[in-house]
């Protein structure tokens, strides 16, 4: 109440940006990178507009009953580095900033980026250290998106935003048999796009199916799959239609609406959330009233509020 919302440096929701992570709970930053994309780029341009966009958020989530600032020490930790042009270094880079905060048991919930920065992410939190000194291991990964992600390579690149979760399963970040990709669509090269991660065992929803469940069925499936598994949400923001969020880099339409996304999150109270990311905002194609980074921002908040009801 004594900086007007439209003032002052942009961090997430207006935290304090500090790289020291004393007495902190969980960290908001962002990985400027879009060099793994294959149609639009622009998403390295994410983290600055939904932080922009964050800036009318408030503390108190009435729909989960839940201050979020109250329960969380939330700060912003800044851009990670990255190398435009160059994946593997990229990935080096965020697996290097990345270790203080999973070492310091922060949660961490990164801003795109396009969608092959997950990888990183889940490097370096599926090796993390337990109370015994034992390797966490693999992951329950929720993914909310329009794409599986499961291709082998594109353009003979096996690191690209269209690879992640097939990389993911192969280097043994992420379970399978505990995971849910949630509202698929669009249009493919051959019915094998989708095939090939159901045979690996993860449970598929297309959006129709996704609708179908509704928030309450699909929290249930969820819960049921992943069990006590500590989870790593992915939430790519072309899992909503175009309608809703223009801004992204392989926009398809018949996509959720943004109350859908959201009641879709909330649903979600009571999962071990071990770290999340937003990804694939790209204001560049983004409407006059940025709704895309708008949306992307809340659903940054609704998944700092799930953390936060954990905690509590």
């Amino acid at each position: 109440m004594q900086i007007p919302r439209f003032a002052g440096i942009r961090t997430f929701m207006r935290a304090p940006h500090t790289t020291d992570l004393a007495g902190v709970d969980a960290a908001v930053y962002g990985i400027p990178f879009d060099t793994a994309t294959s149609y639009r780029t622009g998403a390295r341009f994410g983290p600055e507009a939904i932080r922009s966009a964050s800036a009318l958020l408030r503390p108190y989530n009435p729909a989960l009953d839940i201050d979020v600032v109250e329960t969380l020490s939330i700060v912003d930790y800044g851009d990670v580095p990255v190398s435009p042009g160059d994946t593997e270094r990229t990935y080096g880079q965020v697996e290097e900033a990345l270790a203080p905060l999973v070492e310091a048991g922060v949660f961490p919930l990164a801003l795109g980026g396009d969608h092959s920065v997950t990888l990183a992410e889940l490097r370096v939190l599926a090796g993390r250290q337990g109370p015994l000194g034992l390797r966490q291991g693999p992951l329950a990964l929720i993914q909310f998106d329009a794409h599986g992600d499961t291709w082998d390579e594109y353009f003979g690149q096996r690191f690209f935003h269209g690879t992640t979760v097939k990389r993911a399963v192969e280097e043994g970040l992420i379970d399978p048999a505990v995971s849910v990709q949630a509202g698929l669509r669009g249009s493919l090269y051959g019915a094998e796009d989708l095939e090939s991660a159901r045979a690996a065992g993860f449970a598929v929803l297309s959006g129709e199916q996704l609708r179908t469940l509704g928030p309450g069925g699909c929290a249930s499936l969820i819960a049921a799959r992943v069990g006590r598994r500590p989870v790593f949400l992915s939430f790519d923001i072309d899992v909503l239609d175009p309608a809703f969020a223009p801004g992204t880099g392989t926009p398809e339409v018949g996509g959720l609406s943004t109350a859908e996304a959201l009641a879709f999150l909330r649903a979600l109270r009571g999962i071990d959330l071990a770290g999340a990311d937003v990804v694939e905002v790209s204001p560049s194609y983004d409407g006059p009233g940025q709704q895309t980074a708008l949306a992307a921002a809340n659903v940054a908040y609704e998944l700092l509020s799930l953390r936060a009801l954990a905690q509590r």
